[in-house]
């Protein structure tokens, strides 16, 4: 599923136009990315918990050449499904 047809279906259900379900859309796109930006978790009670992790800084391998090399520090979204979405989907 792309975001146009997530647009779609949220036009359909909510009997919106396709403006207002898109504004709908990337209005909880931006609200979600703002949250995680600030490090703050995010929990969507029966769908998920996005949070940010952060990453230590590691030595790894340049796998053409085998040399060592560091590989920084960084942060990374993950996502843990909740109880609704993982009985959905199994």
């Amino acid at each position: 599923m792309r975001k146009a047809d997530l647009v779609n279906a949220v036009a359909d259900i909510a009997d919106l136009s396709l403006r207002e379900a898109d504004d709908a859309v990337s209005s909880v796109f931006e609200h979600i990315t703002n949250a995680l930006a600030r490090g703050e978790p995010l929990n969507l009670i029966g769908f998920g918990s996005f949070n940010v992790k952060q990453r230590a800084a590691r030595q790894g391998r340049n796998p053409k050449t085998g040399d060592l090399i560091e590989i920084a520090a960084s942060k990374q979204v993950s996502f843990k499904a909740g109880k609704n979405l993982r009985e959905h989907i199994i």
